[in-house]
């Protein structure tokens, strides 16, 4: 049930980083992207596609992890992702790409929770390091990286709470909590 899928598709943060995700899973994901809606079916987006560790280790090094914890730089090594996406524009094809890239990008985590991985979407990249380490050329505009893997944390939503912080935080046990605005809050009516 669809429900049920995006339900469990939470921001991971932490894996199980020597399971492995193949090149074949990873190519499944984006394919599920390429099938998904395209602004004016232009289809502009493209991937580049990580699961050899050393490469991975360099795609880490670019990406800021979760800015609300403050104390913690990313996950340490053995929870480090197993796998990454790299979402880029083609700047031939369109000048904008957000409409795309939230379809793509959540096409492809259900698809991977679906298969029982996780995975985080991360928009805080240092892009010119990104682009030399991967030899991206100037035409494809770096949007996001996709983090995957097996998940190693839990992660549960809840109800803001007094004072209505929306900001996600860890308990004592490592669970990652998400408070998330009540229905009737967001749906205005007349």
């Amino acid at each position: 049930m669809i429900e049920s899928l995006i339900i469990k598709n939470r921001s991971c943060r932490r894996f199980h980083q020597k399971e492995k995700v193949t090149l074949d899973t990873l190519r499944k994901l984006v394919n599920l992207a390429r099938l998904s809606a395209s602004a004016a079916n232009l289809q502009p987006l493209k991937y580049l596609l990580s699961n050899d560790p050393d490469k991975n280790e360099m795609i880490f090094s670019c990406l800021a992890w979760a800015g609300y914890l403050k104390d913690w730089p990313g996950p340490p090594e053995g929870e480090k992702p197993s796998a990454y996406i790299i979402v880029v524009g083609d700047t031939l094809i369109a000048k904008t790409f957000a409409t795309d890239l939230g379809i793509a990008a959540q096409s492809i985590l259900l698809g991977a929770r679906e298969r029982d991985l996780a995975g985080c979407m991360i928009g805080s990249i240092k892009k010119e390091p990104l682009r030399e380490i991967l030899h991206i050329p100037e035409r494809y505009e770096i949007l996001l990286v996709i983090a995957l893997g097996k998940p190693m944390e839990t992660v549960v939503l809840e109800e803001l709470g007094p004072g209505g912080s929306i900001k996600y935080w860890r308990d004592e046990h490592g669970t990652h909590h998400v408070p998330k605005r009540p229905l009737d809050e967001i749906i205005l009516s007349d």
